[in-house]
């Protein structure tokens, strides 16, 4: 092998919950990080516009899939969770320790860290808590969920949530990052990763693009945290084979319903109540949009005469746990269908929606079109992976929404978090051994 000098202990690819946590982790403890991070850095202001230049281009940083179905994400520092609900939802531990793993102690100290908690019955929206008494009165257990929220900054009838808080209440992955970089950790924005430099078996360094330039930077050991559609694409420019086949999507649509004097629907923190019907693979939330993307969803499906509605609008999401099919065809573009069993599925939740806003007094309600979000299992424990998200070249690890091997159906940061986490421990204890054996 030749030999190259070592500029860090850590290249983290990515800087969405997986990769944050990675850098933070390794960061705190001394180690050199250098984090390569295709987006911006710029403060969150909380727009439109700030939101559609992250994430909202279809074909680009909005894949499509080949039925024209947009994958929600987001291309900045902290990835996705700069727009998502804020749900911290409890992680699938029994899948998990199927496959070797256990995250109940990093769940359990992130819990105790974290803004975590249910939603306080002063910021709570009439239109949550309406959706909320419905759907109990039918006899679904609807409850507060938990959220990453500094509730104590939380603005009671503020739209700005769904577009990046720019009050910091709502948590995110820059958190850990902003604390990574405290630590002595290096950032690089608009870094695209084109492949990890192998050699002998072995990760040795990444070649990146920015600004039309290539550089390559060496280190002991690199983690890809690119999401669910990137980090596939790079670890098979990288020379692993099978990854981006056969994945999840969780598909979502909106069933919303206008309930005439209910003030306040669109401004509010999204998903403050719901429930998980878990056998059926089906999620039910109350979803708050703000105006301008209610519009986008009215119009993406045609509905063009609930455009002007939306102050007496509940939007209800509904979100399933789709079967692993498809494949990634590049960074913009999946070949990704809606199978029987996921159409049923979605049937369900429609259906049960409906009821549950004629309950709350809808006089008729009406859906969006399908949309995505949460690509994973693209690069799969078990499969492409071992126990501790490595692959099959040494000192290669992944860690983010791609390594799940099961389809969850449910918000995955929380259990993303974990896994990044007790990677971040587990790269630390392979350090400190090989460090032993060294000075043996």
């Amino acid at each position: 092998m030749r030999t190259f000098q070592k500029e860090f202990d850590a290249i983290v690819v990515g800087s969405g919950p997986g990769g944050a946590s990675v850098a933070r982790g390794l960061s705190k403890n001394g180690k050199k990080v250098l984090i390569l991070e295709m987006g911006d850095y710029e403060p969150t202001k909380g727009t439109f516009t700030q939101m559609l230049s992250r994430g909202w281009i279809p074909g680009t940083k909005m894949p499509l899939t080949t039925g024209g179905k947009p994958i929600i994400r987001a291309i900045t520092t902290g990835g996705t969770t700069n727009f998502y609900s804020a749900c911290a939802y409890e992680p699938p531990f029994e899948m998990l320790t199927k496959y070797g793993i256990d995250i109940t102690q990093e769940i359990a100290d992130l819990r105790d860290e974290l803004p975590i908690d249910k939603i306080s019955d002063n910021l709570m929206n009439p239109a949550a808590s309406l959706f909320m008494k419905s759907a109990r009165e039918l006899g679904y257990d609807c409850q507060k969920l938990d959220k990453f929220i500094y509730q104590d900054k939380c603005i009671r009838n503020c739209h700005s949530c769904t577009y990046g808080c720019p009050n910091d209440a709502k948590w995110n992955a820059r958190y850990f990052v902003d604390e990574a970089v405290e630590n002595g950790a290096k950032i690089i924005n608009h870094a695209k990763v084109k492949k990890v430099i192998i050699e002998d078996g072995a990760a040795i360094g990444v070649e990146y693009k920015r600004r039309g330039k290539t550089y390559r930077t060496y280190a002991q050991q690199i983690v890809i945290s690119a999401g669910g559609i990137g980090s596939p694409g790079i670890l098979k420019k990288s020379g692993i084979e099978g990854v981006g086949r056969n994945f999840c999507t969780d598909p979502l649509l909106l069933v919303m319903g206008k309930i005439e004097g209910l003030e306040g629907t669109g401004r509010a923190v999204p998903m403050m109540t719901g429930f998980h019907l878990k056998e059926e693979g089906v999620m039910l939330a109350d979803l708050h949009l703000p105006q301008i993307l209610k519009v986008l969803f009215d119009v993406h499906a045609f509905n063009f005469g609930n455009v002007s509605d939306f102050s007496d609008v509940i939007p209800i999401m509904v979100k399933i746990r789709d079967d692993f099919s498809g494949r990634i065809i590049n960074n913009g573009l999946v070949s990704k269908k809606i199978s029987a069993e996921d159409k049923q599925k979605l049937d369900l939740g429609e259906t049960i929606a409906s009821k549950i806003l004629i309950n709350a007094g809808a006089k008729r309600t009406y859906s969006s079109r399908v949309v995505a979000a949460h690509p994973g299992g693209t690069v799969k424990i078990g499969e492409h992976l071992d126990k501790n998200l490595k692959t099959k070249f040494d000192n290669l690890y992944v860690c983010d929404c791609s390594v799940f091997p099961e389809p969850m159906g449910i918000p995955p940061t929380l259990s993303i978090l974990g896994l990044g986490a007790r990677l971040a421990a587990h790269l630390l204890e392979k350090g400190q051994t090989a460090n032993n054996l060294n000075a043996t």
